[in-house]
């Protein structure tokens, strides 16, 4: 996010449903979709413990920001069997279960009993996580992704310890802090950075790449840094637990040493701490204190894009940032990591040197191109990138294989649900022809299916194309654009 903008405005805050609609200071929180009761479960009898439960946070999170340094030596009894019911509704339903093989709706059988038991097994010290069942989930670039999925006892516990841990923290998180926090998306950072990138001097782009960052984090540090705010020792100790619980696969456990399961409910809000201490905090009193020109910050999770108006700013900055990282146990990816020429001035500057076009960087999902208008004026193109969509059209050729002799009424529910999805993300300005161009691969991967059907059905492709008209979303941009959205949540 730009200099000097470094607090989301209450607009981006969802409000939390609560059971007393009317009733004022509802507690902000990650928008979500509404969640159906267990059969049997009565909501209506927690609503007066609910509230207090909330009350509770709500004086956490204002002793947070009313005093910076202070430590709270009392936390854990904030994890109440209120609260611990909260976090199982909030959990997917459809999540796949952990190594124990418990589902959701398995726990939810005499849920509040059950409860009861964890609540006091996590009080007195009894409570002890299981490791995470390791899966592998493919990468766009055909490399595999190691997931840790927790049980789901230790994903409710979790849940309800991230709660208690963004009282605290969400009043310390930075502006240009965007990855996994209440209140904020994708789309928040990615406005955040058009804005930067067309509203400043913005010459130099930095896309920083950390090396394996969740594999990598070290305990101890973690611990320390937790240690800044936290004082009560069995909260501590209970976090300590969930990084030491190490993984299982293929029957055999192994320890963890270092880093923070990928998949984890908890691993988003201590990557997010850990990245405050190591990369935040330094990089904005970097700014602050030893930038020559304008500096614009943005971050996601471990995904970092710097902007600098100087060359040299750019140099001294990605240096100084390798020699943080070391001393925190982390990296930056060689490869990954590259310093570009970048902005309104890109494509004059490298004509001037007998170079190509100006050079592209990727950033959730989109490739970031310096454009130019029909009038000459500069423009920042993104373009929903290649390598995923080829990606997701893969999945979407599989899928439609195993879906081939269902009715075509029911192909076409689904394909509208995906095709929905992904333009409801992509659907940004300047994107219009990806949107296009994956619809109508879209439909070449329905009428191929269709054809395969039969050896003697030649499925037509004007046939097709009535389909496509009645099921498929027609491509057309859903967003603003960057600065009107960026405007709004972040009036001047």
């Amino acid at each position: 996010m730009m200099h000097g903008a470094e607090k989301s405005d209450s607009s981006t805050v969802a409000k939390k449903s609560a059971n007393k609609p009317r009733s004022p200071g509802a507690e902000s929180m990650e928008r979500r979709e509404g969640t159906k009761e267990n059969t049997g479960e009565s909501p209506a009898s927690r609503t007066l413990s609910r509230a207090i439960v909330t009350g509770g946070l709500d004086r956490v999170r204002q002793a947070a920001r009313g005093n910076k340094k202070e430590r709270f030596t009392a936390l854990l009894h904030h994890v109440t069997v209120d609260l611990l019911w909260q976090a199982y509704h909030w959990l997917k339903r459809s999540a796949a279960p952990g190594v124990d093989g418990v589902t959701w709706y398995d726990y939810g059988e005499n849920l509040e009993a059950k409860l009861i038991d964890l609540h006091r097994r996590v009080h007195r010290g009894g409570y002890h996580p299981l490791p995470s069942r390791r899966k592998y989930i493919a990468k766009p670039d055909g490399r595999q992704r190691p997931l840790g999925i927790a049980a789901l006892e230790d994903k409710i516990v979790q849940r309800a310890v991230v709660e208690v841990l963004n009282a605290i923290y969400e009043q310390d998180f930075l502006g240009f802090s965007y990855g996994f926090r209440p209140g904020r998306g994708q789309h928040d950072a990615l406005d955040a950075l058009a804005v930067g990138i067309t509203q400043r001097h913005v010459n130099w782009i930095l896309d920083a790449d950390i090396a394996a960052y969740f594999d990598t984090v070290s305990h101890d540090w973690m611990l320390r840094f937790l240690e800044h705010r936290i004082g009560d020792r069995r909260l501590l100790r209970l976090i300590g637990k969930w990084l030491k619980a190490g993984v299982m696969e293929e029957g055999v456990v192994t320890a963890a040493e270092t880093g923070t399961p990928q998949g984890a409910v908890v691993s988003p809000t201590l990557s997010n701490v850990y990245l405050h201490y190591v990369f935040d905090l330094w990089a904005h009193h970097w700014r602050q204190h030893q930038a020559w020109g304008e500096v614009i910050l943005v971050r996601y999770a471990d995904d970092v894009v710097a902007g600098f108006e100087h060359e040299g700013t750019a140099k001294r900055f990605l240096a100084d940032l390798r020699q943080r990282m070391e001393k925190f146990a982390l990296s930056l990816h060689p490869d990954k990591t590259r310093l570009i020429r970048f902005g309104r001035f890109a494509a004059e500057q490298r004509a001037e040197r007998g170079l190509g076009k100006p050079e592209t960087f990727n950033f959730l999902g989109f490739t970031h191109i310096s454009g130019r208008t029909q009038k000459g004026s500069f423009i920042l193109i993104r373009k929903s990138r290649r390598d995923r969509m080829r990606a997701k059209l893969r999945a979407i050729k599989d899928e439609l294989r195993r879906r081939m002799h269902d009715p075509i009424p029911q192909q076409g529910q689904w394909l509208r649900q995906v095709v929905r999805g992904y333009f409801a993300y992509h659907a940004v300005p300047t994107n219009l022809r990806s949107l296009v161009v994956f619809r109508h691969y879209v439909e070449r991967l329905w009428l191929k299916t269709l054809r395969r059907r039969s050896q003697k059905d030649r499925f037509q492709w004007v046939r097709l194309i009535r389909l496509a008209a009645a099921w498929l979303p027609s491509p057309r941009i859903l967003h603003p654009w960057p600065d009107a959205r960026f405007a709004v949540h972040h009036p001047r």
